[in-house]
């Protein structure tokens, strides 16, 4: 039976056949690089014999001959190594737009499964090195006609020196599969090391206020650095790898090529072969033995391959499936949870949870660390996917809605907001649509975002990289890209949680007294937020202890007890 490719080589194969215009290019030029390589040996031991015979005249076309394939050789390197960087170059760019794009259907969790440093050393080094397959691979293929080329040549030329190089030709061989087996190991085990610390770094920078605050920066620069002896153990291991193959193979060769001009010589002086003959099996013989192109291949092989490895098990994580339906039926947000459970490490977050939110309420959602308040909102616009159970929107099951529908209908808002975009205006208009110029200023009013965004030096036009703001100022331009693609379903996960108390009032008022067109799910952590919302949703250790208005469950003193420290009014 035949063997099923494996992930890396089915990666490759695809970078190969998706990038097959620059790999065909290459592979004419390099074939015609060869031919030249190939055709000139003979021209000059012919013109050689030509001179020594006195034949001056009849020698002048075929060195006029000799200096144009030399020249011809000189133009087609020259186009080789453009063509190469190209090809590498479009080859890398799909590679990071195929894995870029993978990445974000993926959702959230597929981001939780690598350390973003590690991701980003994927999407950046590792897709570099992926990206000289197409161009590696033909001129590997090239490669190999040299010396198959001048093998055969040689042959023609005089036998006898040909089965000196097929005598050494299997050790040859030999020491190729050992130099791709040693290569293609370390430089796996050298790019997981480098993953490695790329990952800690970044974590190390996300967390540099913390790591001045606690004072702990030479903990933590060790901890980075750590696998950084892996790194140099694995990274040494390469060169010498690289350098003995090398070395062994050269001596090889030298022998070879030393034999071949021994046995040549023998030949001239036996009369059996001419001077220009013995000069053509020399370059020949070089050509049928020139290892260097072949190992440089081999290793950008190997490296590729190891790449792919790496970038294969980003793609190998399950993308999110959306369904066909690409409308909803009438309705104001309603959100049901229907036997709802949720895990994550082995440990059920959320668990049976059957709820349902009536459409246009605002509903806070309420309770200790770790009792699920955010995985119940992820759940709630399918920023993940409940391990059982299903979530509906107005009666349809957010699974079966297409993408579009679900991103139009849905809306988040985050305690740490990502301000993409060029301006602050595309970063309040980014989203599944467009908004519009007005919209977007609606929007900013509503989150009390408007004036600072108005002293902004070019307003709404500012660059996002050209306007420092604070986490609040941060927060509000959150709230305003909410507003602005508000649907049916306004999620706001601990999104006020930086505001000073007056702007939290002003965006409350604007959140919860709107027309009740849809429905606003609020992770409140503040008593106020509670208090103002219509109906409270009380999480406790994954489950819904209660729901009801806030000045109901006021009552309890477990309820009280979630806000701690906040005087809770329980008349």
């Amino acid at each position: 039976m035949p063997q099923t490719p494996t992930a890396e080589a089915r990666f490759l194969r695809d970078t190969v056949r998706d990038n097959a215009a620059p790999c065909t290019t290459v592979l004419v030029v390099t074939v015609l690089l060869a031919a030249t390589e190939l055709a000139l040996p003979a021209l000059c031991g012919h013109t050689l014999d030509l001179l020594l015979t006195g034949r001056h005249a009849e020698a002048g076309a075929w060195l006029a001959l000799c200096a144009g394939l030399t020249g011809a050789a000189a133009v087609l390197g020259a186009v080789d190594g453009l063509v190469t960087s190209v090809g590498s170059a479009q080859a890398t760019a799909w590679i990071r737009k195929r894995t870029l794009g993978h990445l974000l259907r993926c959702g959230r969790l597929a981001g939780e499964r690598f350390a973003h440093g590690d991701l980003v050393a994927r999407l950046i080094g590792n897709a570099a090195q992926a990206g000289t397959v197409p161009v590696a691979v033909a001129a590997l293929l090239a490669a190999a006609v040299t010396p198959l080329g001048g093998l055969a040549f040689l042959l023609l030329t005089d036998v006898w020196t040909a089965l000196v190089v097929l005598a050494g030709l299997p050790v040859l061989l030999l020491l190729l599969t050992f130099f791709a087996r040693a290569f293609g190991d370390c430089g796996a085990r050298y790019l997981h090391a480098q993953g490695e610390v790329a990952g800690r770094l970044t974590e190390a920078l996300s967390g540099a206020r913390t790591i001045a605050a606690a004072g702990t920066y030479q903990r933590d620069a060790a901890r980075v650095l750590a696998p950084m002896a892996e790194l140099s153990r694995q990274g040494h291991r390469l060169w010498r790898t690289l350098g003995r193959s090398n070395a062994q193979s050269a001596a090889l060769v030298q022998s070879l090529q030393i034999a071949v001009l021994v046995v040549a010589g023998l030949r001239v002086a036996a009369g059996e072969l001419s001077v220009g003959g013995l000069l053509a099996a020399w370059r020949y013989a070089v050509l049928a033995t020139g290892t260097g192109a072949l190992i440089s291949q081999v290793s950008a092989l190997a490296r590729a391959r190891n790449a792919a490895t790496r970038l294969d098990e980003v793609l190998a994580q399950p993308v999110t499936a959306y369904g066909p339906i690409a409308s909803l039926p009438p309705g104001k947000g309603t959100v049901e949870f229907i036997g709802v459970t949720f895990r994550r490490a082995n440990r059920d977050v959320l668990r049976d949870i059957d709820l349902r939110l009536p459409g246009g309420t605002a509903v806070a959602v309420v309770g200790r660390s770790g009792s699920g308040k955010s995985a119940l909102a992820a759940l709630a616009g399918r920023l993940a996917d409940p391990d059982a159970g299903a979530v509906l929107l107005d009666g349809v099951p957010l699974a079966s809605l297409t993408r579009e529908t679900l991103r139009h209908e849905t809306g988040y808002a985050f305690e740490r907001p990502a301000l993409l975009g060029r301006t602050i205006r595309d970063t309040i208009a980014i989203g599944a649509y467009d908004p519009g110029e007005t919209t977007v200023v609606e929007a900013a009013r509503a989150a009390c975002a408007d004036d600072f965004v108005r002293r902004l030096p070019d307003g709404y036009g500012t660059a996002c990289t050209r306007a420092p703001l604070s986490g609040g100022e941060a927060q509000r331009l959150g709230l305003a890209r909410a507003f602005a693609h508000a649907g049916r379903l306004l999620v706001l996960d601990d999104a006020t949680s930086s505001l000073d108390a007056v702007t939290e009032l002003k965006v409350s008022r604007a959140l919860l007294h709107g027309d009740g067109a849809r429905t606003c799910l609020i992770i409140a952590h503040r008593v106020s937020t509670a208090a103002r919302a219509g109906l409270v949703v009380w999480l406790e250790d994954g489950q819904v202890r209660a729901v009801g208005p806030h000045a109901r469950l006021a009552r309890l003193a477990p309820y009280r007890a979630v806000f701690a420290g906040e005087a809770v009014d329980a008349s």
